[in-house]
């Protein structure tokens, strides 16, 4: 088969699509037909050198599929390997394709619709009637994240650039902020503060998101886009009553994932199935074009999901 490998690590051009051995399913796993896939920022890192594959996953990129199983459709949640042919996947990885969304649109689901419920609502307790800020309003997970929060009866508030601002307020925001001219803490401080924030940026926005917290709010941090190390000012955070948690998806143990999967199939994909979420997919491109998918992620330029298709 062919899949996406780096050669070493570097900028998107280290990116080659080649011939690479075929994959085995072990114990309790099962082959799956790639039909598309799709890029999320953890990708972008992994080929950079800094987000290895855990041990015994397939060493090529690609957290999230969709494809066939013996003819069935299906989509599914990987610890690598998507930017391929085919994949070996935990058969309890699966998901049934939504009734509605088309097969090549469903790749783009597992990895933002597991991240997002296990972080906003499993996790944080995002309830009906709070209000919720989403930084990176148009990314993949940001237009999930809104969506998810509008549907569970929460006010949400996101960040983006002003070009963007249509299309977010479009998916059901209540506010969009520009970062670049705004300050977000001012405006949600302005609208009562955030119960929830879901947040990519780590570091560099410690302080702020604790400043811009209700009283007994809860930051869910996800990503670590503005750095790995911050000051952390205790007194402002016993002051709001408020706490912290930070997660990563990809490493967690397969049976929690499982449980996540189990979650999301019950709550999120009825949501889906009844049109009030729908994936929010930007382009598509070939799967031997990952390289050009990666730039435009790098770039900033899409709002919601890059898909890499194979060729039918």
């Amino acid at each position: 088969m062919r899949a996406i490998t780096i050669h070493e690590p570097g900028g998107p051009e280290v990116l080659t699509w080649a011939e690479v051995p075929d994959p085995t399913a072990g114990p309790g796993e099962v082959l799956v037909e790639v039909v598309a896939s799709a890029v999320n920022r953890a990708d972008l890192l992994q080929r950079q050198g800094h987000y290895n594959p855990p041990p015994g996953s397939s060493p090529y990129p690609g957290l999230e599929c969709a494809g066939l199983l013996d003819g069935e459709p299906v989509c599914a949640l990987l610890s690598g390997g998507g930017y391929a042919q085919r994949v070996a996947v935990p058969a309890d990885h699966l998901l049934p394709v939504p009734a509605g969304v088309a097969l090549d649109e469903a790749a783009g689901l597992p990895e933002v619709a597991c991240t997002v419920w296990s972080n906003v609502v499993r996790g944080a307790r995002l309830a009906e009637g709070e209000t919720l800020l989403v930084h990176g309003g148009s990314s993949g997970i940001g237009t999930f994240a809104i969506q998810l929060g509008k549907a569970l009866g929460a006010r949400v508030i996101t960040t983006a650039r002003k070009v963007k601002h249509e299309a977010l307020l479009a998916l059901g925001a209540d506010h969009v902020i520009d970062y670049s001219t705004e300050d977000f803490v001012e405006v949600t401080q302005g609208l009562g503060g955030a119960d929830v924030i879901l947040d990519i940026i780590a570091a560099s926005y410690l302080d702020r998101n604790i400043a811009a917290l209700a009283s007994n709010g809860r930051i869910a941090t996800i990503g670590t886009q503005g750095g790995r190390r911050a000051e952390l000012d205790f007194r402002k955070l016993m002051a709001k009553r408020g706490s912290i948690s930070a997660t990563t998806l990809r490493a967690r143990p397969a049976a929690e994932k499982t449980a996540i999967i189990a979650g999301v199939r019950e709550t999120v994909w009825p949501l889906i199935e009844a049109g009030r979420i729908r994936p929010v997919i930007d382009r598509r491109l070939p799967m031997a074009r990952a390289a050009d998918a990666h730039r435009v992620v790098e770039e900033n330029e899409h709002i919601g999901k890059v898909l890499l298709v194979n060729p039918s």
